[in-house]
């Protein structure tokens, strides 16, 4: 009888020294972003953060865990892959921060089918620049092979952040307060929500391929739905250091709309003058070509504004001028009043 060949975890489709390959590109740009509160990063079972080091009277953990969601086709087709890790840390830290908080630490997860050293590398790079731009360890992760999950190129990722601050400096939507002003920073982009929608309409309707120049934006499709998602920290937390900013809405998934009375409490809504602000060519165009009504376009896309704020209607201009010393442009779309709907668009 033929003895059997003894299979191995290649045979099954995992190559471990292509994982090796991928461990040691990623140390590299993991260890770039530590300080001296880590104690265990990358390599331990668990990654250790001495959060007394980092200068807290009476912390308070904010964490959020995220993904880059469909945004991965747009990379995948332009096989570039060194943007999404930025998107992704941006937004996680914008969810913390709208708190108050400011970030600590970073662990992220990428699974694949086939794992590719290369392409694991260029989106843990990412990873590493955002993580070192807004002042955060990259500790630790996940890199996960696993044949038959993922179609050919393909891959997920996710990320879970943790960040501090002071009990005594929470924002919560209890701070809002009637006639606060509401200020709105521009986005980038599309940033990373409405990305189904938005490549139905550029792929499926107009049938623009990714490389395709696309007159009315002045770039290819390619190019303006990987615009990176960017990080409002560093202005959030100079309205935090004046003591200015009693409320933040971080407009993602559900656009204005669904994410403005996320900082509002009961009894208050949010008016916004849509002419308040300039829209982006890439929101007028996606209306454009899919017919969008309003409400889906506010319900579906941030419509050119990543965050708003609320602050106190006496502190307005001298928040103004705060935010043209740090070179942030801002706009005053709206006021908060009484009422029983959440968001009325004037």
């Amino acid at each position: 009888m033929a003895r059997k060949r003894s299979l191995t975890y290649a045979d099954a489709g995992v190559d471990i020294d292509e994982a090796e390959r991928a461990t040691s590109r990623i140390k590299q740009y993991a260890r770039r972003t530590f300080d001296d509160n880590l104690l265990a990063g990358i390599g331990a079972f668990g990654a250790a953060y001495d959060l007394k080091a980092a200068g807290f009277e009476h912390p308070v953990l904010v964490s959020s865990a995220d993904g880059v969601g469909t945004k991965l086709m747009v990379a995948f087709g332009m096989d570039k892959h060194d943007t999404v890790g930025q998107d992704l840390v941006n937004h996680c830290v914008n969810d913390i921060a709208v708190q108050g908080a400011r970030p600590l630490y970073f662990l992220d997860y990428f699974a694949t089918g086939k794992l590719k050293a290369e392409v694991a590398a260029q989106v843990v790079k990412g990873l590493s620049k955002a993580c070192r731009e807004n002042g955060c360890s990259l500790i630790g992760g996940e890199t996960a092979e696993m044949p038959g999950m993922y179609g050919e190129g393909e891959y997920d990722l996710a990320g879970f952040i943790v960040g501090a601050a002071e009990k005594k400096h929470l924002i919560s939507p209890g701070h809002v307060r009637e006639g606060d002003v509401l200020l709105g920073f521009p986005s980038t982009g599309l940033h990373t929500n409405g990305y189904s929608l938005a490549r139905k309409l550029f792929i499926e309707v107009a049938g623009y391929g990714l490389d395709q120049q696309v007159k009315a934006l002045r770039t290819t499709a390619g190019r303006e739905l990987l615009k990176i998602h960017r990080s409002y920290l560093r202005p959030l937390r100079a309205l935090m250091d004046q003591r200015v900013l009693h409320g933040a809405a971080h407009i993602t998934g559900g656009g204005i709309t669904d994410n403005t009375p996320r900082m509002l409490p009961d009894g208050l809504v949010a008016r916004v003058r849509t002419c308040a602000w300039p829209k982006l060519r890439v929101f007028d165009h996606l209306c454009e070509i899919g017919g969008l009504v309003d409400e889906e376009a506010y319900r579906t896309f941030n419509m050119g504004l990543g965050m708003i704020v609320a602050v106190p209607r006496q502190a307005r201009d001298r928040v103004v001028r705060l935010l043209a010393s740090l070179k942030e442009r801002v706009y005053e779309v709206g006021v908060v009043e009484r009422g029983r709907r959440r968001v009325v668009y004037e």
